[in-house]
């Protein structure tokens, strides 16, 4: 049975897509939990961060790098934002999909540095 995200992937289930590209889409989560939450996801289908292997080092990077790059789009980048990989059910995974939450725009949150 294929997964919510690889039905999203193949145009079979709709999602609010922000940006895609050959290996990686990006789309708004369905149940945000910050004022910008988008999901940045590989189109190969990994279950979790757990079952990456080697061969998948450099799309492990891109989602980083893609997440970053989300996040100066859509204006997050300066006032600081999370990426977060949640893995497995114990770390909140919902989903057997690798996917990274890119989170932001929260309004007068800032952080003081420590001393």
């Amino acid at each position: 049975m294929e997964c919510i995200f690889c039905k999203i992937v193949k145009k079979e289930q709709p999602a609010d897509v922000v940006w895609e590209d050959e290996d990686i889409i990006v789309f708004k989560d369905m149940y945000p939990k910050a004022p910008v939450h988008m999901l940045v996801l590989s189109k190969k289908h990994i279950a979790s961060l757990n079952d990456a292997e080697e061969q998948d080092r450099e799309l492990l990077g891109r989602l980083l790098l893609v997440g970053k790059d989300v996040a100066k789009k859509l204006q997050i980048n300066q006032g600081g934002w999370k990426a977060i990989f949640n893995v497995g059910r114990g770390g909140g995974q919902v989903v057997d999909h690798l996917h990274l939450h890119v989170l932001g725009g929260w309004k007068g949150r800032e952080t003081k540095e420590l001393p």
